[in-house]
């Protein structure tokens, strides 16, 4: 047997080779010899399909001489599972997926087509071909309701195929005539016996026999050539199809009239298409040709080639259409059985060691977000190089492991240069490079429910501990508003823990306006999904930084870089020098001015100008927490110092708030002393200009200020005058008794 991750040959029972084409049938062929099989093992399986011919196989094998391109067992996975083949992915050394996989769901999938066992098809002892046909019609048709069947044929190339037909009968009157001439031939007329007859199984309006004269969505036929007829009953009975009618066609199949009880031809269509669909998953090939509710099935009563078509049982399965479809949804969902808390309690399981201590465990998910501009790929890739080495990240210890970081966004180039920024700016040695993996996809991302396979595939056997996802926007599906297609969209990063059993970590954008009187969990865009569906949730919000703040920055950089440059180019210049002149900035730059030379001193200032520009650059961070599975952090607070963030050891960012933050009596109060501020400035400014001008630039009375005031139209006493002037920095001259300024 050839080594594949799969034995290719356990495949094989569940594509029929009758179904295939030529040239997949070669493809099946091509995809053995690569893996390594024998011709002889194609052949066996060829020998199910009535176009095999002796020695056939062999000479085409030695025709497959390998390509560029070639087939591989890859095909053939698929091709099983078209064809109802599901693997299980807890048991074997795995297997390789397809391209457009979805993970973690049997997805309809309830019967393994290879432990079916068949159910023999046996024929009526004493059959009474007027009571089938009368009990057929009795269960698809009301009395009223006309029934087309088809009698006669026609032959084309050795093949027979049934004529229009008539439809100008009712059930009931073609029961009231079976009931008295006791034969079908004097009912419905001769048919050939070779050939055997047809009817519809859903009521016509009289008119014809095409979809349009359909009056009912009643029923839609089942019918497969593909396989044994006993296990065609076996498996109609196993999925507990809705049959109204069960009828052997007298050839290589049996006909499921199956309920479907649709309202309209739309609601018909949906339910046909979800009813093949699961039958496919099965391993049952449905001849899709029969969808049509016009479509003509085998009529129970009559003889075709020597073998009697003849009615099976009526009403078997489920009773409806919607019972069917809960309950194939219901046995087919995957979840787990509920388990007893008795039977667990003395022997609890252990709980995952921690990815980051305190905030995440290893298999767990968590979510980063912010808004724009707070360095949040920055940050995941800071995250990345922290567990590859196992230091430290924004002040939490992480474990050691390997990791992959899936970038969405960046180009190639940009994304590995930022990597080594971030270790250059850390000053970290890039000891454990090697447990970095980097999966490049600006501008060929899908979809997270087609991703989530492609992601699997490529993830399987690498030991990751952690998958960073960055950013989410860019592999949602659905509407981010939409709480039930969020949930959906999120489950999928559950399918990825579950399967490699690695924490998956992501990162979206807060929504639009400012977040400062939002709680940290109602910050990220979209739905509250988002928020509540991760084990952990980091948030990020920007804080408003003052100008004290940015001097008090600005003067550690000062003295840092003057005792960096006094200790390479001057000696014993701590012996002049306190601990306290240590920590002013002026004083540094003044015993530098001293004690450098010329040249040296100034580079210090160019060096200066460069870090000021920097300091001026950096923008100030609060990060919070909402965890499931530890408790709440007090909030961290840092710089992000481009290209890497930096915590706040000082402590001067703790008073910092953000945007819109704070009670709202304050931002009231500080608006309305604001608007009084402005008001008084305005008035001070009118009053000025009165006293500049009033008296064609020479110093005002009292009384030429009331006046020109009073000229506006609303008297202004002269009292109000002398408030004014002092009011308003002014007073009487005490020679001239006129207005001038308090410092004149």
């Amino acid at each position: 047997m050839a080594q594949n991750d799969i034995d290719l040959l356990s495949l094989l029972p569940y594509i029929p080779p009758a179904e295939l084409t030529y040239q997949e049938w070669v493809n099946v062929g091509m995809a053995l010899k690569e893996a390594g099989y024998s011709a002889s093992d194609w052949e066996e399986w060829s020998r199910n399909d009535s176009r095999y011919h002796t020695g056939e196989c062999e000479r085409k094998w030695n025709t497959f001489r390998g390509a560029a391109s070639p087939i591989t067992g890859g095909t053939l996975v698929q091709m099983a599972k078209d064809h109802g083949w599901r693997p299980s992915y807890n048991d074997g050394p795995g297997y390789e997926l397809g391209w457009d996989d979805i993970i973690g769901s049997r997805d309809g999938v309830l019967v393994d087509k290879g432990w079916l066992e068949g159910k023999d098809v046996h024929e009526p002892a004493n059959w009474d071909p007027v009571q089938d046909i009368t009990k057929y019609l009795e269960v698809l048709f009301e009395a009223s309701e006309n029934v087309g069947y088809v009698t006669e044929s026609w032959e084309r190339d050795g093949k027979h195929f049934p004529s229009k037909g008539l439809c100008d009968r009712t059930a009931g009157e073609l029961i009231q005539q079976l009931n008295k001439y006791h034969d079908i031939a004097s009912v419905f007329g001769d048919c050939n016996p070779e050939v055997g007859a047809w009817i519809r199984f859903n009521p016509l309006d009289g008119n014809g026999v095409k979809n349009e004269n359909v009056t009912d969505y009643r029923y839609a036929l089942v019918e497969s050539d593909s396989m044994e007829l006993e296990q065609q009953h076996a498996m109609i009975r196993e999925l507990e199809l809705p049959v109204a009618c069960l009828v052997y066609s007298g050839g290589k199949s049996i006909h499921a009239i199956v309920k479907i009880e649709a309202a309209n031809y739309d609601e018909y269509r949906k339910r046909v298409d979800y009813l093949y669909n699961v039958l496919k998953k099965n391993g049952l090939s449905v001849d899709t040709q029969n969808k049509n509710p016009s479509r003509l099935s085998r009529m129970p009563g009559v003889m075709r080639n020597g073998r009697k078509q003849f009615l099976m049982d009526t009403n078997i399965g489920k009773a409806s259409f919607k019972e069917w479809q809960e309950w194939i949804e219901s046995v087919t969902d995957d979840l787990p059985n509920p388990e007893g808390l008795e039977d667990v309690w003395g022997d609890l399981p252990e709980l995952a060691p921690p990815l980051i201590d305190g905030v995440l465990r290893q298999g767990h998910k968590m979510l980063i977000a912010g808004p724009s501009k707070a360095g949040k790929s920055y940050g995941l890739i800071e995250l990345t190089c922290a567990i590859a080495e196992g230091r430290d990240w924004f002040g939490w210890k992480c474990s050691q492991g390997r990791v992959m970081y899936v970038n969405l966004e960046l180009d190639r180039a940009s994304c590995l240069h930022r990597f080594k920024d971030i270790y250059t700016a850390m000053g970290w040695q890039p000891r454990n490079i090697r447990n970095i993996d980097i999966w490049n996809l600006r501008g060929k991302s899908v979809p997270m429910d087609k991703l989530a396979p492609k992601l699997i595939r490529r993830a399987a056997k690498k030991n990751y501990i952690a998958i960073i996802i960055d950013p989410i926007y860019k592999i949602i599906t659905g509407d981010e508003n939409s709480a039930d297609q969020m949930a959906q969209f999120c489950n999928q990063f559950d399918l990825v823990c579950t399967e490699l059993g690695c924490a998956v970590i992501y990162c979206h954008h807060h929504s639009k306006g400012g977040q400062g009187q939002k709680r940290s969990m109602d910050r990220a865009s979209g739905s509250g999904v988002f928020a509540r569906d991760p084990d952990a949730l980091i948030d990020m919000i920007e804080l408003e930084v003052t100008d004290a703040v940015i001097q008090t920055e600005l003067d550690k950089e000062v003295v840092a870089l003057c005792i960096d440059y006094l200790d390479k180019n001057a000696m014993y210049w701590r012996d002049d020098a306190s601990q306290d002149d240590m920590c002013v900035a002026k004083i540094m730059l003044e015993t530098c001015k001293r004690r450098l030379s010329a040249p040296v001193y100034e580079q210090l200032l160019t060096d200066i100008d460069a870090a000021e520009k920097a300091v001026q650059s950096r923008t100030a961070w609060r990060v919070e927490g909402t965890l499931r599975e530890f408790p709440k952090f007090p909030p961290v607070r840092m710089w992000f110092d481009y290209p890497r963030h930096r915590l706040d050891e000082s402590g001067v960012l703790k008073d910092l708030e953000a945007e819109g933050e704070g009670q709202a009596w304050k931002h009231n109060a500080a608006k309305a002393e604001k608007k009084k501020a402005d008001k008084r400035r305005s008035k001070k400014q009118e009053f000025e200009d009165a006293v500049q001008n009033c008296n064609a630039g020479e110093p005002p009375t009292i009384k030429d200020l009331s006046e020109w005031f009073s000229s506006s139209g609303q008297d202004v006493a002269e009292r109000t005058i002398r408030d004014w002037v002092k009011k308003f920095g002014f007073c009487l001259d005490r020679n001239s008794g006129r207005v001038v300024r308090s410092e004149q």
